[in-house]
């Protein structure tokens, strides 16, 4: 308790500056909570509004994928350059070292394998696990169109209702069903959907024709999925291309951890991203980079 003697009344009370009050930098997020607007402002960068996500959460349908055999191992030396994990619970407790300090968005949709329909999920993560875990956010896929999209949306607006009630952002990660074509009609309407039920921010693809207007009508942050392992140079492109024409950002983990220096390309990814450095230098810079580590 503080000392009672001594008490001094307050004299400065700035009389000449009116109150602080700054606008929250992030598309969408302005009404949030003060601890939702702080998990949001851990996994986008405050200078650039924008992220980089290392996504390596693709064993809990595929399992030990190219690349992915030993997170432990090939994954824990990109940690340092990523500005987010996406990751599963399981990965998370048994590969990832606790003493990182990244932010985590947690996987917290399963139920399917690439045996079968992968838009039947359930939510496999309890909130009270997500807290132990000082999730920043949850992510959980949403199908339109598929087979079981009725289901995805609810497990979506399951992790909205409970993550709200803790100040947990939901991150709608937009999986396309199997008839569904990948053009900006498809994702317009999938990115709209997902902000519509409540989603704090959405995971979707870029598409060449028409990327503008899907980011123009989702009233929330879209980063894009990395998708497929494209070429070094590719991938660059994608990412510029994106973040060029209002991408919040990327969720990439095919294009890193499968890259022929991953460690390179996430340095180049991000510069990238944050600095919108140009897709012939950020290529320049990953071989000049990839020539120094020796890979």
């Amino acid at each position: 308790m503080a000392d009672l003697d001594d008490i001094k009344d307050g004299k400065d009370f700035g009389l000449d500056q009116p109150a602080r009050n700054e606008p929250f930098f992030l598309k969408g997020a302005g009404a949030f909570d003060w601890g939702m607007q702080n998990r949001l402002s851990r996994i986008f960068n405050p200078d650039t509004g924008r992220t980089v996500m290392l996504a390596f959460d693709h064993g809990y349908f595929q399992g030990p994928t190219t690349g992915l055999e030993r997170i432990d191992i090939g994954i824990r030396e990109l940690i340092p350059y990523a500005d987010v994990l996406m990751c599963t619970r399981g990965a998370l407790r048994t590969m990832v070292p606790s003493s990182t300090r990244k932010p985590v968005v947690l996987r917290a949709s399963a139920g399917q394998s690439i045996y079968t329909e992968l838009s039947n999920e359930l939510v496999a993560v309890d909130i009270e696990d997500a807290i132990r875990l000082d999730a920043a956010a949850m992510a959980a896929q949403v199908y339109i169109g598929a087979k079981f999209e009725h289901k995805s949306i609810k497990n979506v607006i399951q992790l909205i209702d409970t993550g709200t009630r803790y100040g947990i952002p939901t991150l709608a990660v937009t999986g396309v069903g199997k008839d569904m074509v990948r053009d900006a009609r498809y994702f317009g309407l999938a990115t709209r959907i997902a902000a519509e039920i409540g989603s704090h921010y959405v995971k979707s693809y870029y598409v060449e024709s028409g990327f503008e207007r899907i980011v123009a009508g989702c009233p929330v942050p879209i980063v894009i999925a990395g998708g497929k392992k494209l070429p070094e140079p590719e991938a660059l492109e994608m990412a510029y291309k994106a973040v060029d024409q209002g991408a919040a950002g990327v969720d990439m983990g095919r294009n890193i951890f499968q890259s022929d220096s991953p460690v390179a390309m996430i340095q180049a990814v991000s510069k990238v991203v944050h600095e919108l450095m140009k897709p012939e230098d950020a290529y320049q810079m990953y071989q000049d980079l990839k020539t120094d580590l020796g890979d």
